[in-house]
């Protein structure tokens, strides 16, 4: 898998799943799952999500029917007074920014809007990595995620 072609193709995943509001979801592959699929250039995505307040989930990207790359996900909301949807509709407009990252996995390393702000840490290359997410409102740190994965062979 020609990791320039993987890195552009988790770029166009990024704007047209979960980030984009409007994005349908696909068909729920597991009981109580949320999922999303893209398809583009012959390479097919698919992402699957449990949870909401705290939620877990994993990511595949595969070539010619053989999956070829994945990534893991844990996140959760630190703060029972903040709501959902606040957080999740501010980590959409986060993650709808162009990442700026060699590992176009998650948002920009920074985004900040009114007393929002997203921030993104990771570790190692499209083929090895991890990484963490934060979302803080006034400075305080109110949501958590942490993701990892790589190439599959």
């Amino acid at each position: 898998m020609n990791t320039e072609i993987l890195k552009k193709f988790l770029g166009d995943v990024n704007k047209a799943t979960y980030a984009n509001k409007d994005a349908p979801q696909g068909v729920s592959l597991r009981p109580g799952s949320e999922d999303y699929h893209f398809e583009k250039d012959g390479l097919v995505y698919h992402d699957t999500c449990f949870g909401s307040r705290n939620f877990i989930g994993e990511e595949i990207v595969y070539e010619s029917g053989k999956s070829v790359w994945g990534a893991n996900y844990f996140g959760f909301i630190l703060n029972d007074k903040v709501s959902e949807k606040e957080i999740y509709d501010f980590l959409r407009e986060a993650l709808m920014q162009e990442s700026g990252s060699a590992i176009p996995v998650r948002g920009p390393a920074h985004f900040s809007s009114d007393e929002k702000e997203y921030r993104f840490a990771v570790d190692g290359d499209i083929s090895n990595f991890s990484g963490e997410e934060e979302i803080s409102i006034g400075g305080k740190v109110v949501y958590r995620c942490f993701v990892h994965g790589g190439m599959i062979t």
